[in-house]
């Protein structure tokens, strides 16, 4: 199929996946806001709205899995698209913020210092991964995205043990919603990271990823480097700063 093409770009087929999606936005937000302000339908609304959007997210990656692994439409002048758009994106997240003082918070040398290491340490697991791709050696491959996944978890664990036993709440003047937004937000990115290496991992394991085709591999990749780089100023700014 690509050696009938004239050029080396992809022109998508046109899909009905973007304003499914545009749908389950719509009703995810419109059911959230009738959920909590008690209207009735308003957790069906939202329920089936994130199950709009859920079911969106599969059918449209699996199109891209078949238009890359089965059509082979993903080739090395597709791949920069995708590549740029996993650096823009990365970048565009990159947010800091200054916590004040004056309430109860986290002892810095406990739970946040033992949790600092372990994100790190799973970057160093998934650049293992992404040389054992780039060797061919595919159960090597599985095996360091195993334990990418496994650190991710625990470092999730500990972040549940940090607000169980956090002194303060997020309703704690600006301290509280400062300190649950950043720790949140990057909390939410590890769970999105976390997901993204899943899928990787089940993609290595079925052998779609190879020397030449594992994109979705490095934005993956990409991602989780932002993402434990990222817990480094947390903890500097959120966690030390604050708790000096």
């Amino acid at each position: 199929m690509i050696e009938s093409q004239r050029h080396s770009y992809r022109l998508v087929d046109p899909s009905p996946w973007p304003i499914s999606g545009s749908l389950g936005a719509l009703a995810t937000t419109v059911g959230g806001v009738m959920y909590m302000h008690s209207f009735q339908g308003g957790a069906t609304l939202l329920s089936l709205g994130l199950i709009f959007i859920l079911y969106t997210m599969f059918v449209w990656w699996r199109d891209v899995l078949r238009e890359s692994t089965l059509e082979g439409h993903h080739t090395k002048a597709v791949q920069l698209g995708p590549r740029y758009g996993s650096i823009l994106f990365i970048v565009s997240e990159v947010i800091g913020i200054w916590p004040p003082k004056g309430i109860g918070v986290l002892d810095p040398w406990e739970i946040p210092l033992l949790n600092t290491p372990i994100l790190p340490s799973s970057g160093a697991a998934v650049t293992w991964a992404h040389h054992a791709i780039l060797a061919g050696k595919e159960k090597r491959a599985v095996y360091a995205l195993v334990a990418t996944v496994s650190l991710a978890l625990v470092s999730t664990g500990f972040q549940g043990m940090e607000y169980y036993q956090g002194p303060s709440t997020i309703s704690d003047s600006i301290y509280g919603s400062t300190f649950f937004l950043a720790t949140g937000f990057h909390g939410f990115h590890v769970i999105i990271g976390t997901l993204f290496l899943i899928v990787c991992g089940i993609r290595q394991y079925l052998g779609h990823l190879t020397k030449k085709l594992h994109v979705g591999f490095e934005a993956a990749a990409w991602y989780w480097h932002f993402v434990d780089v990222v817990r480094l100023f947390p903890f500097v700014s959120i966690y030390w700063w604050g708790g000096i």
